[in-house]
Formats: structure tokens, C-alpha cells, sequence
């Protein structure tokens, strides 16, 4: 086995733990197998010891404490972790072609497999040492999101980077967590996902957290999953995997509290959680740009507060995040009221504004307008190409089993002007969410073309 050497490291660098907390503390959990931290460092050791040599890593482990122990042994070893937003074949193969010196590494048998790929032992070995270290200002991740072009933009994420905004988190969820002890977590969201990363594998890290392995799906297997916990757990999730849950009827065990991110979250939905579970549900705002920098109770308010040190500054076509962990401030697209003591609502993206003959709207209004509409269960409003100047269609995608697309089109004119009426509206079985429930465009448009379109 190859030594393990950070290629970031110089002399006089500051280190830092990789993971805070005590060997003996439960890190990670899953039916039936409880897992001490000094275990898992015990893993991460050998496993750095064992990857190959390289600049560059993209962690495709389905099982979320297998995908913890690669991502640290890779920055252990001084590896960056590279984080597409998808991992589908074609975007893996991208990320590969356009970062020289890297590799794939997972944990089951891909077919076909991604170009350079290692794959992680059945049975991981253990290495006794010192608790890993990572220096302070290694770059320990790249994560990747889509911009107005459509190429994939890289965001490049630091230890230190990391260490900060998960202080702000943990700060932000400090009342739902059990004082004085650890808190189990389950998470429906991937951990290659900013949001999971966030969540799911540097709370475990840098706090009181023990994560569950799984990424659980169906309605069933959250309930399986949130069983395995000793104690209450945090559930993590999205409004897709939460709507599933709540119209499922499945009973749930206690929990100490609910988060949600990645799509906007229904003042309906959240309180109708909080009724059933018996707990706060408790949206966070980020990007992959920016991580998690606020928070609000959805249910009871649609006010937004900033993460302890965020500050937001409104721009013309967007708004400026300053951020404790952010290096310079960051320009996000999404228009925002910010009030005099700096909570502030969302009014929309530049990109989803509408002006048709002098009037405006914006998308995701237009989509919670379709929403409200007794008997859709999920849909999307959205903008065409136009190839010619003209003005750009707008078009909808709803899922309403028991309603007519003229039927949905009447409702729509009670609450929107007609000019932001939806030509073409149709009614689809399911539409194409991706595994934290966005919506890609070109999956949209290939829905809307073979509908009729």
C-alpha cells in the first residue's frame, strides 16, 4: 500500500481534526450496526493508505458511510473531491475528461463502469494511527452547478471553507439536537448533493451527529431507517420524499425535528408535517454557491433568517451573499426583500421573470398558482426557447390523475392574467424529478414533446 502523503500540506501549515468528538461516540448507525468514530478513523487510515495515486476523485458510494470513509480518506491522502450534479454516465464522463489526474471510486459493481473506476473492498480495513488531520486551507471538494449557460461551474470548497459553515448549521439547528448527547440523522438527499454534504457528512464530522448509512426512498424504507435510531433522529429531506411521506399515511417514530431544502416548501405542506409528526419542520436556504445561509420555520412564517455573520446586499439581477466562510461575497440570482434587522423574503429569480404586453410574473409563482389547484399533485411552469426573437412560450407540465387539461386551464384563469396563461398545459403521469426532486430542463422539454408538446 502506497503512503499516505497530503499534497496540500506544506511546512508551517495549520491541521486540523477531521472529525471532532471522541473515539468512543457513535458515528454512524444502520439496522443494527452502531459505529464508533475511532472505527471510522480507523477506515478512513486505511483506505488512504490503499487509494490510488491521483489529483482528483469523484465518490460515486451509494452507502452514505462508505461515501463518509472515501471522502475522508481522500482528503487524508490530499485528494480533492469533485461533485457533479448528476451522476449520470455522460456528466461523470465530463467531469473526468475536464480534470486531468483523477479517477472514479464507489462502493458497488457499475455496469457499464465510469472510466477509471476503484472500487472500495467489500470489507474495509482498519489501521491503527493518530486521529486524522487535514490542512486548514486544503482544498477538499469542488462542487458543480449548473449556471444561465448550462455548463456546469465549479465552486471550490476548502477545510476551512467547510468547518465554518458547519459551525453556522450546527448553531442553526442547536435547538433541534439533544443537549449533552449525540443526535441520530437520516437523510433521504445524496451525499454528493451540496445539501447532503452539508447535512449528511460534515455534521456527522465536525458535530454531536451519528448518521445513518442508508439513503432511504420510498416512504416504507424512511420509516425502517428513522427506526434504527437509538433516540429521536433528525430526518433530512426534501418536499418530494415529504409529500410522499405525509399522503403516505405511514406512521413514523418520534423525531427530534425535520429539515427541508432544495426546492420551496408549501406553507400547506410543512404545517401539515408538523400536524402528523408532532414536530418542527425547518426549511434552510443555500446553494452550492454559498451552503446553507438561512432558516424559517415555513409553516409559520415566509420570512427568512440569515445565518449568524450573513449578510445579504440586493443587486440589480440578484442578490450579493457575505458570508464568514465565504472568501468574497457571492452573487446569487435570486431577487430578494431584505428588511431593516436583515431577515428577507424571495421574490423569484431574474431568470424566472415574466414581462408579456407590459405585465409581469414569475415562474415559481406561476407554479404555486398550479399547485394550489385541488387535484394537482405535482406540475411546473416554465419558458420555452424561441429561436426567431418572438416572444417565448410559457408552458406547464401538471400531474392531476383525476382532473382535464381544460379543466386545470380554468382553474389557472380564476387566479393568473391570461397573457401567463400556460400554451401548451399537459397532464403527465409523473414528471422527471432528479434524486433531490429538481426538475432538469432538458428532461421538461423531452416530457413536453413527447406529449404533444
Amino acid at each position: 500500500m502506497s503512503a499516505v502523503v497530503d499534497h496540500d500540506a506544506v511546512p508551517g501549515d495549520e491541521r486540523v481534526a477531521l472529525a471532532t468528538g471522541t473515539g468512543e461516540r457513535l458515528f454512524a448507525f444502520a439496522h443494527g450496526d452502531a459505529i464508533a468514530q475511532q472505527r471510522f478513523e480507523r477506515e478512513v487510515r486505511a483506505l488512504a493508505a490503499a487509494l490510488p495515486s491521483a489529483r482528483y476523485a469523484i465518490n460515486l458510494c451509494e452507502d452514505r458511510y462508505r461515501f463518509l470513509v472515501a471522502f475522508s480518506a481522500a482528503a487524508l491522502r490530499g485528494q480533492t473531491t469533485l461533485l457533479p450534479p448528476s451522476r449520470a454516465p455522460a456528466v461523470v464522463g465530463d467531469a473526468l475528461a475536464q480534470h486531468a489526474d483523477s479517477y472514479c471510486l464507489g462502493d458497488t459493481a457499475l455496469e457499464p463502469p465510469p472510466p477509471r473506476y476503484w472500487r472500495l473492498p467489500g470489507t474495509l480495513a482498519q489501521l491503527d494511527g493518530p486521529a486524522p488531520t487535514v490542512a486548514a486551507d486544503a482544498l477538499v471538494a469542488i462542487g458543480f452547478t449548473s449556471g444561465s449557460t448550462g455548463q456546469p461551474k465549479p465552486n471550490p470548497k476548502t477545510w476551512r471553507c467547510f468547518r465554518a459553515s458547519t459551525a453556522q448549521n450546527l448553531a442553526a439547528l442547536a435547538d433541534l439536537l439533544a443537549p449533552d448527547t449525540i443526535t441520530p440523522l437520516v437523510a433521504t438527499v445524496p451525499p454528493q448533493h451540496m445539501y447532503g454534504m452539508e447535512m449528511s457528512v460534515l455534521l456527522p464530522l465536525l458535530g454531536p451527529v451519528a448518521v445513518h448509512a442508508a439513503r432511504p426512498f420510498f416512504p416504507g424504507d424512511v420509516a425502517l431507517a428513522l427506526a434504527d435510531a437509538p433516540t429521536p433522529p433528525l430526518l433530512v429531506t426534501t418536499p418530494v420524499h415529504l409529500r410522499a411521506l405525509v399522503e403516505s399515511g405511514i406512521a413514523l417514530p418520534a423525531l427530534a425535528g425535520i429539515v427541508s431544502a432544495t426546492a420551496p416548501l408549501s406553507r400547506e405542506l410543512a404545517l401539515a408535517a408538523e400536524t402528523r409528526y408532532g414536530c418542527e419542520v425547518r426549511e434552510v436556504f443555500g446553494s452550492t454557491e454559498t451552503c446553507v445561509i438561512a432558516r424559517r420555520r415555513t409553516a409559520h412564517e415566509d420570512a427568512w433568517t440569515p445565518l449568524p455573520g450573513v449578510r445579504l446586499s440586493p443587486q440589480p439581477d440578484g442578490t450579493a451573499v457575505h458570508a464568514p466562510h465565504l472568501p468574497e461575497a457571492v452573487v446569487l440570482a435570486d431577487l430578494m426583500e431584505v428588511g431593516a434587522d436583515g431577515r428577507f423574503v424571495l421574490r423569484g429569480r431574474s431568470a424566472d421573470l415574466l414581462e408579456i404586453a407590459g405585465k409581469r410574473a414569475s415562474l415559481g409563482d406561476l407554479t404555486r398558482k398550479l399547485l394550489a389547484i385541488d387535484g394537482v399533485e405535482d406540475g411546473v411552469v416554465f419558458q420555452l426557447d424561441s429561436d426567431d426573437g418572438a416572444v417565448r412560450r410559457i408552458a406547464a407540465l401538471a400531474v392531476a390523475p383525476r382532473l382535464e387539461e381544460a379543466e386545470i386551464l380554468r382553474a389557472l384563469r380564476a387566479s393568473i392574467d391570461p397573457v401567463f396563461l400556460p400554451r401548451p398545459l399537459r397532464r403527465v403521469d409523473a414528471l422527471p424529478r432528479n434524486e433531490t426532486g429538481k426538475l432538469p430542463r432538458d428532461l421538461l422539454l423531452q416530457l413536453l414533446r413527447s406529449n404533444g408538446g
